[in-house]
């Protein structure tokens, strides 16, 4: 499959003063796939250690870490020859073994010649643990997350259509194609942005594939779960994420711990909200009080929202049928606002974008906030309907007079009053406004 990562993977190759690179991400959101293909593209030849596999392979690591005793070990252990440039090094689930981890700030200051990709699933959740020691300043990182839409018509073989939605966003001209972009849009909402859910689609046309992808990823992260934390832990984070379709499916959706259980407390969960964090399944979006600069100066942290990282997981949690995605009956109407916002954050956070949501009072909220590149803040209002009146955003405009205004909706491309309106399907263009 393309993926965008490809393109940061070929500037970090070329780069001088070329550091190793952690390739971080959820379980599951295409890292190792990313990573081989960019070894089987652009170098002679790949040696790939899974550090999860072998205790043989981390004893490697245990006796000290001078990096060419390590690769002399390692062509040993792989049977295959390893160059200086010519060969790509991936070390995966890298967060297994603490001491391949610290090797990489020796690879950086003593072998640099060497290309080396680390990727971990959990190594967000295993750096909160007192005894790693992270390679700070010795490393490069690049996030990786879902595929987005403009990923999903790539793979669908839609290259000219996500073309020509990059055009109309360019000139916020109407798109002549908006109904069949709209339809894809939908599948895109059941399937998600996982790989392998998004390959049984593209090979199947089966929705019921599809779904079972997406529970086995979601038994996958309980299994992490219990593997990767305490007992206790594990409940607490099990509690949590069991919450999460009932913090969405209310009309207010900011978190609230009583929803976990009865008289729960912040004190409780806010470590076990961190795990789900670190381990990059959920995304959390803080409420801010102002619209000025720097918006974290006017952040509540204990006020936030919290979303799912993947609609297709979403939609399989919550057990909704393609069908009701596909024709959104008014019967869904209050869920459907959720799982459109869920959409909007997972895409903002796949173009590198941390929002917050604008809340002074409870009349008030614009969906999202955000400050762009030119240190300007602009405000984006999502709608899941045709609807698109918004007494929110028009307040927050008179407040702070924004440079411009984001409306994604349902409704075709349009520039008028300050409100640049945006098809939800082409969410993915607003990396060029970052």
């Amino acid at each position: 499959m393309r993926r965008k990562i490809t393109e940061k993977l070929i500037g970090w190759k070329k780069k001088k003063g070329r550091m190793p690179l952690i390739i971080n991400g959820a379980r599951q959101v295409g890292k190792t796939y990313s990573a081989l293909s960019f070894g089987k593209d652009f170098y002679d030849s790949t040696a790939y250690f899974n550090m999860e596999d072998s205790v043989e392979l981390a004893s490697v690591f245990e006796r000290d870490l001078d990096p060419e005793r390590i690769i002399r070990e390692l062509e040993a252990f792989s049977a295959q020859k390893i160059l200086p440039e010519r060969t790509l090094v991936i070390f995966d689930e890298i967060q297994a073994s603490e001491r391949a981890l610290t090797s990489l700030k020796y690879f950086c200051e003593k072998a640099p010649s060497y290309h080396i990709i680390a990727a971990g699933s959990l190594l967000g959740v295993a750096l909160n643990r007192v005894k790693y020691s992270f390679p700070v300043g010795k490393t490069e990182t690049v996030n990786l997350y879902p595929m987005d839409f403009e990923e999903f018509l790539w793979a669908l073989g839609r290259d000219t259509l996500a073309e020509n939605i990059r055009m109309a966003f360019s000139s916020f001209e109407p798109l002549s194609l908006h109904d069949t972009a709209m339809d894809i849009f939908r599948k895109y909402i059941v399937v998600g942005g996982m790989p392998k859910a998004v390959a049984e689609y593209t090979d199947k046309g089966d929705f019921n594939y599809v779904t079972a992808v997406q529970k086995s990823l979601a038994n996958a992260y309980i299994a992490d779960m219990a593997k990767y934390a305490s007992p206790q832990e594990t409940t607490r984070i099990l509690a949590a994420w069991n919450s999460l379709p009932g913090q969405l499916a209310k009309e207010n959706h900011k978190f609230q711990y009583k929803m976990i259980k009865s008289g729960a407390r912040s004190a409780e969960y806010e470590t076990p909200i961190a795990w789900l964090e670190a381990a990059g399944i959920i995304y959390k979006c803080t409420r801010v009080t102002q619209g000025l600069l720097p918006l974290a100066a006017y952040s509540d942290n204990s006020s936030f929202k919290i979303y799912l990282m993947d609609t297709g997981v979403l939609c399989s949690k919550f057990g909704i049928s393609p069908n009701i995605i596909m024709n959104m009956p008014h019967a869904f109407d209050q869920f459907k606002g959720a799982l459109t916002e869920n959409y909007v954050m997972q895409g903002l956070r796949a173009n590198e974008v941390d929002p917050f949501y604008w809340n002074p009072d409870n009349k008030l909220e614009v969906d999202f906030v955000f400050q762009n590149s030119l240190g300007q803040i602009i405000p984006i209002e999502v709608k899941s309907s045709e609807n698109v009146r918004s007494r929110s955003l028009s307040n927050y405009c008179a407040r702070y007079a924004p440079p411009y205004s984001i409306r994604l909706s349902p409704k075709n491309f349009g520039f008028e009053n300050n409100i640049k309106s945006v098809p939800l399907y082409a969410l993915f263009c607003l990396d060029a406004l970052r």
